[in-house]
Order: C-alpha cells, then sequence, then structure tokens
C-alpha cells in the first residue's frame, strides 16, 4: 500500500507527520490509550500526508522492540526519518515536513537540515537543548504577542518562545521570525477577538500542519463497519478507507469541473464494484442504478458478438451485437452513443 500511495501522490512542497489511530476494542495487548485523539482507544500509526490530507507513507506503532530508534533521537524522531527517507526516494526536492512536539528536537531539526529537508514544529522545554530563552513565567506576565528567540548560527536553527493562550515553544531550520505579522486572537477574559502579533515560523506553522487531522477527519466520516473482533480486523477497514480518501484527494485535483463529496465518491466506488462482480448468468432484472454508473466510466466497453438477436438499447431495433461490460444490445454505429452523456 505503501509503494501505491507513494507512485501516485501528488508532488508537493508542504508535508504533515503524526500519529492516527486504528480504533479497536478487542483483548489483544499491543492496543493503546491515546486521551489526545478522537480515536482513543486502538492501534497507532504513524502517518505523513500532504496538507491537503493525502495518506503518502503510514507505519503501525511496534515501538522500540521491532523498531530500533537511531542513536542520537527518540522513537518518534526516527519515524519522521524513515518518512522523509521514503519522500526523498522519489527525488531530492525542496520537502517542507511540519510536526508537532512528539516528534521534535534540535537534533531532528540538525539532521533534517542535513538532508536538505526543512522542518517546523513545536518542541518541550527539555528538548530545546537548555536553550537561553525568557522563563515562562516571565512571559506570561508580558503582553499577550511578546515572543523571545535564539538562533545557533552554526547549525542555522532557531528556537523561539511565544507567548499565546498560553507558552508555545517552536523550532525550525527553514523559517525565520521576520516578518511579524498581527493576526486575530480570541481573548477569554474580555470575550472579543484582539490583534496580537505573530512570528513567521508560528503563522506557517498553523497554516499547514494539520494534513494528518484532515485525513482522520475525512476516515472518520464513513468509515468501514466489520463487525468481528479479530485483531486485524480494524486494520483493513482502515487501510480500505486510507485508500478511499487517497483516490477522492486525486479525484479532487484532476476533476476540478465536476468536483464530488466524499460519500458521494464513495457510493460510486461502492456501485462500480458491485455491478463489475455480479453474477451475470442469473436470472432477474438489474438495478438501474448500477448501470447508469458505470455506463459512462469509458473503462472495459468492448462491443461483441451474440448468437440471440436482442433490442438495441439506444435505438431499440434488433442487433446480434452487444456490450461485454453493460450486457447491453448495441449496433456498432450506436455503441460510442450509447456510452456518451
Amino acid at each position: 500500500m505503501n509503494c501505491n500511495f507513494q507512485k501516485h501522490a501528488p508532488l508537493e512542497e508542504f508535508y504533515s507527520f503524526g500519529e492516527s489511530m486504528c480504533e479497536y476494542f478487542g483483548h489483544r495487548g499491543s492496543k493503546q490509550l491515546h486521551r489526545g485523539k478522537p480515536v482513543r482507544l486502538g492501534y497507532k500509526i504513524w502517518c505523513g500526508t500532504t496538507s491537503r490530507g493525502y495518506l503518502v507513507w503510514f507505519e503501525p506503532s511496534q515501538g522500540t522492540l521491532f523498531t530500533k530508534p537511531d542513536r542520537s533521537l527518540d522513537l518518534g524522531g526516527s519515524m519522521v526519518i524513515k518518512f522523509v527517507d521514503a519522500l526523498q526516494e522519489r527525488g531530492f526536492l525542496p520537502y517542507h515536513i511540519f510536526f508537532d512536539k512528539v516528534f521534535t528536537s534540535v537534533k531532528l531539526m540538525s539532521i533534517l537540515r542535513k538532508k536538505g529537508v526543512k522542518a517546523i514544529g513545536t518542541v518541550r522545554e527539555y528538548r530545546t537543548e537548555r536553550c537561553p530563552l525568557k522563563d515562562p513565567k516571565e512571559l506570561k506576565k508580558m503582553k499577550r504577542g511578546s515572543f523571545d528567540y535564539k538562533v545557533d548560527e552554526s547549525e542555522e536553527i532557531i528556537v523561539c518562545r511565544w507567548h499565546d493562550s498560553s507558552v508555545v515553544n517552536i523550532c525550525s531550520n527553514a523559517v525565520g521570525i521576520e516578518p511579524v505579522r498581527l493576526t486575530s486572537r480570541h481573548s477569554g477574559a474580555a470575550k472579543t477577538r484582539t490583534q496580537v502579533h505573530q512570528p513567521s515560523l508560528v503563522k506557517l506553522y498553523q497554516e499547514k500542519v494539520g494534513g494528518v487531522g484532515r485525513m482522520d477527519q475525512n476516515i472518520a466520516k464513513y468509515k468501514v463497519k466489520i463487525r468481528g473482533m479479530k485483531w486485524y480486523s480494524s486494520f483493513i477497514g482502515y487501510v480500505i478507507d486510507a485508500a478511499l480518501n487517497n483516490a477522492w484527494q486525486l479525484h479532487r485535483i484532476c476533476c476540478q469541473d465536476a468536483q464530488v463529496d466524499l460519500l458521494a465518491f464513495r457510493r460510486y466506488i461502492a456501485c462500480v464494484y458491485l455491478e463489475s462482480n455480479a453474477d451475470t448468468t442469473s436470472q432477474g432484472r438489474r438495478s438501474r442504478r448500477l448501470e447508469t454508473e458505470s455506463r459512462f466510466d469509458m473503462i472495459g466497453h468492448w462491443i461483441i458478438h451474440q448468437d440471440k438477436r436482442t433490442r438495441c438499447a439506444l435505438c431499440h431495433s434488433q442487433t446480434n451485437t452487444r456490450c461485454e461490460k453493460c450486457q447491453k444490445g448495441a449496433h456498432a454505429k450506436c455503441f460510442r452513443e450509447y456510452h456518451i452523456r
């Protein structure tokens, strides 16, 4: 699945990396509890997506038993490196990766810079390599929008501490403070929106980091329901949902003049598979809806000879030829017109 996802993935500059949860309520010990996700109980999956939510690469979390982390990184940082290596198999392009504090460290930023990959991520205080920034308690006493930052010029890494509704630490190897812009933020005390200063790397991070969340949202809307407690059942449903999400993302890019929502797209695919795998030898009237779904798809329609004459589906006169896929009679002169809207 990773090979197919990467083969058809759109080439973009911005990618997100994060954790996704595959829902599972059985008794297998490898399930995990994640309090920060909409799906709290199940299997954790490392995911790399585009900023729009196309799943490029994924791997189920197996802890450190089967996944040996890099010596200078923890498990999360090692997964980011694996995702970057998968991206660079397609070519050494100017990729820009966004991730949260679970993965970010100054060491990870340094390794990614040496690989030629840009990155931005929120970072926990103990992973800033004792960066001499203002104390969070002191920064909270200052005006909202205040910030402090330090730059390691040898490694070209910046660490910024910004005062929003709480104090946020953010690290980057590509984007700096300038330009500092004003942004509208909600004030709980005043119950209004106020203008605060926002560094450039914080603004870019907030705009591009949500790719994994968008994928989770699309999967959760109409996910496959498999009744069964086998440990692999939920994985099968998750992979099918991820593939449908990716196909829908590609359809939105390729067919901008004929946009359809996710529900209509999934329904169309289901109808096509039902028709293509239907038993054509059985008696009974076929659903007109299923015939309409695949009649105009321009795939696998061949004109063949039939022994028994039937009526042409277009001109309604007798014919001894039919469409192999639609199982409808059609003259050679009517065949093309019948399959075009």
